[in-house]
Order: C-alpha cells, then structure tokens, then sequence
C-alpha cells in the first residue's frame, strides 16, 4: 500500500469500541432491573464510550443525545442513593417511633 492509498475496513490499533459498548449495554441493562444502583454508573460509561465513538467517526450526532442520557443517568442514580440509605439502616425510624410512642403515654 503507498502513501497516498486509504486502508479499507477497521484500524488494527483501533479498540473494537462497538463491541466494549455492546457488553455495557447489556451489563447495564441487567444491573439496573435488578434495581442495582451501579447499573447506571455503567450505562454513563457506555454513553462516554458511545461518545467516542461518535467523535471517532466523525457522527457528532452521537454526542447531544448520550450526554443528555448522562445527565439523565447521574439524576437517576442521585434518586436511587437516598433510598439505599434508607433501607440500610432502619434503626433510627424505630428509635424515632419509639421515642413519639413514649411522648405520646406521658
């Protein structure tokens, strides 16, 4: 191949991102109907991946709608968290139901 000739099919130093994108769809997609928090930091990682792929080949019309899905991503995991922490440590609403019981007899 000279100089001036164009390489047909994909690069060989390329990562095979289509395919790292496609596994992370699907490990996402598991993760978050079992309502696994961490679901959605990977469906994030598959939109940055999707991103670069977008930039990659040029198809800048990847970007605005992955990163709006991040965006959408971080608000529902910031959602998901607080009733995590709830669920993990229901001693202190039975301290708190057990102190207004205790109000309420005196």
């Amino acid at each position: 191949m000279g100089a001036g000739s164009t390489q047909k099919g994909p690069r060989k130093d390329m990562l095979h991102l289509d395919y790292i994108s496609c596994l992370l769809t699907i490990l996402s997609t598991i993760l978050i109907g079992k309502r696994l928090w961490y679901g959605w930091i990977i469906a994030a990682l598959n939109s940055l991946v999707i991103c670069v792929i977008g930039v990659q080949t040029a198809q800048y019309g990847f970007l605005p709608g992955n990163l709006l899905c991040i965006v959408l991503y971080a608000h529902n995991l910031s959602n998901w968290r607080p009733g995590i922490q709830k669920q993990a440590d229901p001693v202190p609403s039975l301290n708190d139901n057990r102190e207004a019981a205790e109000e309420s007899i005196s």
